[in-house]
């Protein structure tokens, strides 16, 4: 005999409606433009087109100036010189490009106050129908800024990560680079678009880091002593866990070796050495957001990380499987939904799960929305 206890999903034609209003309204929140504002789309041909008419008839319906930029893949290391012109014209960039982020001149427009949205996440418009597009976009902020709070303030400590495998990697912290990590609008938990030189992500579901070039001021080739050891449990383009207990070994950063016998370790062997970290401890922190899904860089639920890693030089492997990935074939990203992560004596996850999720103000703040622990505790762990 058979048992199934589990509930039947609600018909749409009862809940479909609301939900769907709710993820629309997170829309227009986190694109905030505005009247007169020229905005420009940076995009690739696999973007759904749905999604650009969307954005476009936003900026028409704000009075707002729409242009788009269409490059053959996001894949583009650096910005094009022809197209400079055109983003340093704008005033709000929305872009599926893999270099929005540390490309130099995107960074020194943001620094200018050009606010950018990066849509790696928001490739159909059919995910405006997903639990993870109507999840209050207010409440991602409060999770991350209680969140942040848990890392020491005025004081040098060590960001450890660590699992039942036997990872243990440190990221040296000073109080200095804790404030340049900690001073941007997402790890203040600001995930609209709406401020001066801001950077945010849609769906509001990816990242912030625990730790990246940001804690350098953006200086991509500083030198830290981030020494330790993975054992991932996946990785982007892998179908499967891993089968086996795979060591990725860290020196400096930079990966020194990788142990294990099986197919995916002699691949990611090949693929590691030499390379370095760029993101460490890149977290989830959206309760409805699938924490089993990973690709394109990594699950966005709450408590898992991926590890960021450019390649010494560009992978064949990643070509052959993953030839229209979002992000270069130089880059990696390994996953890891079962750490515990302390931050000097506090603990930022324990076992995968984030535990600023319970703090009192995130409580609070998720109870105006409806049931906390339906709302903050609905992912599976397992």
């Amino acid at each position: 005999m058979q048992f199934n206890g589990k509930a039947p999903q609600l018909p749409a034609k009862t809940v479909g409606t609301s939900q769907y209003f709710q993820a629309l309204d997170n829309f227009f929140q986190v694109f905030a433009v505005k009247p007169g504002e020229r905005l420009l789309m940076l995009v690739d041909p696999l973007l759904d087109p749905a999604v650009i008419q969307a954005i476009q008839g936003l900026c028409q319906s704000r009075g707002a100036a729409f242009n788009l930029y269409m490059a053959p893949h996001t894949r583009l290391a650096s910005v094009p010189d022809e197209v400079k012109p055109l983003i340093a014209s704008a005033q709000f960039v929305v872009s599926t490009w893999f270099c929005s982020i540390e490309d130099p001149f995107n960074v020194a427009q943001r620094k200018a106050g050009q606010r950018w949205v990066k849509i790696t996440y928001f490739r159909d418009l059919d995910l405006l129908h997903s639990a993870q597009a109507r999840f209050p976009v207010d409440l991602v902020g409060e999770i991350i800024r209680a969140t942040e709070k848990r890392f020491p303030r005025h004081q040098d400590f060590e960001l450890q990560f660590t699992d039942a495998r036997g990872s243990d990697l440190r990221i040296p912290y000073t109080a200095a680079m804790r404030d340049a990590m900690f001073a941007g609008n997402r790890w203040r938990g600001k995930m609209k678009a709406d401020e001066p030189g801001c950077y945010v992500h849609y769906l509001p579901t990816h990242g912030p880091n625990f730790w990246d070039s940001t804690a350098m001021k953006n200086d991509t080739h500083a030198e830290i002593a981030i020494d330790g050891v993975l054992y991932p449990q996946g990785a982007i383009g892998f179908d499967q866990a891993f089968s086996e207990d795979i060591a990725v070994v860290f020196k400096d950063r930079f990966v020194t070796e990788v142990r294990g016998k099986s197919r995916e370790a002699v691949l990611l062997r090949e693929m590691l050495i030499g390379g370095k970290l760029i993101e460490g401890g890149g977290c989830g922190f959206n309760p409805q957001a699938p924490r089993h899904h990973i690709y394109p860089a990594g699950s966005n639920a709450p408590g898992a990380l991926h590890f960021g890693i450019d390649l010494a030089k560009p992978s064949d492997w990643i070509r052959r499987h993953m030839p229209d990935w979002e992000e270069p074939p130089v880059h990696q990203d390994l996953v890891i939904l079962d750490a515990t992560v302390k931050a000097g004596e506090h603990t930022l996850i324990d076992q995968g799960f984030l535990c600023a999720l319970r703090d009192p103000e995130v409580v609070r703040a998720a109870s105006f929305y409806g049931d906390p622990v339906s709302l903050l505790e609905a992912a599976d762990l397992d």
